[in-house]
């Protein structure tokens, strides 16, 4: 099975579940509704072997979904086999990228908060390479180059005429730390302040001022499909990466992030921050 069938067919099983026990019925109660067995149900809830759309859909109207969910997870089930740009990248890409590049290449929104470096479709080439050779991994030079192609060619779904939203909150000291040189440093800074006068992008920086905060143990991303009850949290843990997309974990998710958006200053509060930051790295020494 491909990456891309692999990374969609999780989402899908996820999704499922997710709705079997939103409705509280057994695996043998909803094979019953639909006429098939409850190894069937159990197997379209997994993240491998095929699906036929026509049971995920009556599965859905059984559930209780709404029309546009309904619709939703029908579109996922029958483009499962859709492969991704990325899929000549899958041997060097972990599974979570994987899953996490599907899920964004389907996104309609993207939340996202980061308190240590400058999220991934907002980085300039020359950032995302100094990032990579921070790494306490070491790559070769050409591994490092095809993981900034990669992230540069993500950029791109915020160029499509039907591009996510992308609703940034920035910690300062993400703006604050040095990445790879003070002049690369000074260019990221210059890409920001560009990005948000793009109006599919709005960005926002949590200033040290604010003190302690709800989010000060991670970066996480919400990731919104076209209805709320197909939402994804992505929380990036220094241990790994994992996704959440249980009620309470979305709710408990949102809830943050508004209080996060509440906190940070407003726009051109945060555009000015962002050029004092720049600007206060104009006459550091550069060893670079």
């Amino acid at each position: 099975m491909s990456a891309r069938a692999t990374t969609r067919r999780r989402h899908l099983g996820a999704t499922m579940r997710k709705l079997r026990a939103r409705a509280g019925m057994t695996l043998e109660e909803a094979g019953q509704l639909v006429g098939v067995s409850k190894a069937t149900i159990s197997r379209y809830e997994t993240t491998e072997g095929p699906v036929k759309w026509l049971v995920i859909d009556a599965l859905c109207r059984e559930y209780g979904a709404k029309d546009a969910e309904r619709g939703a997870i029908v579109a996922l089930a029958k483009n499962s086999k859709q492969q991704g740009w990325w899929s000549s990248f899958a041997d060097h890409i972990p599974e979570t990228m994987n899953l996490m590049l599907t899920l964004e290449d389907e996104a309609v929104r993207e939340d996202h908060f980061s308190c240590v470096y400058v999220p991934g479709l907002l980085q300039t080439r020359r950032y995302t390479t100094a990032l990579q050779q921070a790494n306490e991994m070491r790559r070769s030079p050409e591994d490092i180059e095809r993981l900034v192609d990669i992230r540069m060619r993500r950029q791109e779904i915020l160029d499509r005429p039907n591009a996510p939203h992308l609703w940034a909150i920035l910690d300062e000291s993400v703006l604050r730390r040095v990445m790879g040189s003070t002049a690369i440093m000074r260019e990221q800074l210059d890409h920001l302040l560009t990005s948000s006068g793009s109006g599919n992008v709005t960005l926002q920086v949590l200033p040290f001022s604010r003190g302690a905060h709800c989010a000060a143990l991670g970066s996480f991303v919400i990731l919104g499909g076209t209805e709320p009850s197909l939402d994804v949290v992505y929380v990036d843990l220094h241990v790994g990466s994992v996704f959440m997309e249980k009620d309470e974990e979305l709710e408990r998710y949102r809830l943050a992030f508004e209080y996060l958006r509440a906190q940070a200053l407003d726009i051109e509060a945060s555009r000015e921050l962002i050029d004092r930051a720049k600007e206060d790295l104009k006459d550091a020494k550069d060893e670079h």
